[in-house]
């Protein structure tokens, strides 16, 4: 298997995360390009991408904040993000279709939180479908509770890890 390097988002990589974050994701649910340029700008330190040969194969994108609010739709677009808050939202992970199953999503979140833990951070939110929640559980978040999120048109499941 060639070798898998992370590193930060920069610009150039909004174009190929939008191409993932398309074919990964249903309908609405899905980042716009405009959305994950915004989120490589504004928070590049919150936006890690996996490389395999030299290709994005996944990402998981972040913003920050003081208060959390999982529903808060403007916050995906950074919206009351503070990159020196304690608490990190994570709006996507993932991994490109073509190359899920091979533990890529795992690798993504140890070296995601490894890194927010040298940042300082103190907690970690996500939201997720029904069907991925026994998954964060083996990685370490606990659940909180059902979201009232009606993002995409789909129900999703608050999870959090304090670090």
């Amino acid at each position: 298997m060639p070798a898998l390097g992370f590193r930060n988002a920069v610009l150039s990589d909004a174009v190929r995360c939008f191409q993932i974050e398309s074919t990964a994701y249903e309908g609405d649910e899905a980042a716009t390009l405009e959305k994950i340029s915004t989120r490589i700008a504004q928070y590049p330190q919150g936006f890690l991408v996996l490389e395999q040969a030299g290709e994005i194969v996944g990402f998981i994108n972040s913003g920050c904040a003081f208060e959390v609010a999982m529903a808060d739709e403007a916050f995906k677009e950074l919206v009351g993000h503070a990159a020196d808050a304690p608490n990190v939202v994570i709006m996507s992970v993932v991994v490109d279709p073509a190359r899920q199953g091979q533990g890529h999503a795992r690798r993504l979140m140890d070296e995601f939180v490894a890194r927010m833990r040298a940042l300082g951070k103190r907690s970690i939110h996500l939201m997720c479908k029904a069907q991925h929640v026994p998954l964060y559980e083996r990685m370490g978040y606990r659940y909180v509770r059902p979201s009232p999120s009606e993002h995409g048109g789909m129900a999703w499941h608050e999870m959090l890890m304090t670090l």
